[in-house]
């Protein structure tokens, strides 16, 4: 199987704004990510979110985390839930597994397909800047339910280790 390097698009029209994720989608996307979080916590006239799995191959949990950060940004301003578009099971499980569902509304097919997405530039970030995003989408992910919490807490104590052990030197 071939991995496709990971690439967002999206589109904001009358209301709706899309986020398409596309093949490997991966901590390498977070700022990006972030930013869309960030800005759709701003976005006026903001009526929807819908996020497309369909074209993802794979999105690790670091990338889910800031998804899950999409959904608390328009927490409160939207009238439904944003919700998720993804057909492949494994996917689905994982995110229902995750706890997903209390956050966003899961679906196979969307309502109505955007006719135009652009392609999200790449925000790179440095090594301390990503790090710290890295640990961000963990807690965010433990906060979701007790299966994260137990999953995650390994690798947040271990980024939090190291975190204070770089500050020493």
């Amino acid at each position: 199987m071939i991995m496709h390097e990971g690439r967002l698009k999206a589109a904001f029209d009358s209301g709706v704004f899309v986020l398409k994720l596309c093949g490997d989608v991966r901590l390498t996307l977070c700022a990006t990510l972030d930013q869309q979080a960030a800005r759709l916590a701003e976005t006026p006239g903001l009526k929807a979110v819908m996020v497309d799995l369909r074209e993802a191959t794979n999105v690790d949990s670091t990338a889910l985390g800031f998804l899950a950060k999409v959904a608390m940004a328009v927490k409160g301003r939207l009238e439904q839930p944003p919700t998720i578009v993804a057909d492949n099971p494994d996917v689905q499980r994982m995110l229902d597994v995750m706890g997903f569902s209390r956050f966003f509304t899961l679906v196979e097919t969307p309502l109505t397909e955007p006719s135009e997405l652009d392609e999200l530039p790449q925000i790179d970030a440095d090594e301390s800047a990503l790090q710290q995003r890295i640990l961000e989408a963990h807690r965010i992910l433990m906060r979701m339910n007790e299966h994260n919490r137990e999953e995650f807490q390994p690798l947040v104590d271990l980024l939090e280790a190291q975190k204070t052990h770089d500050h020493v030197d």
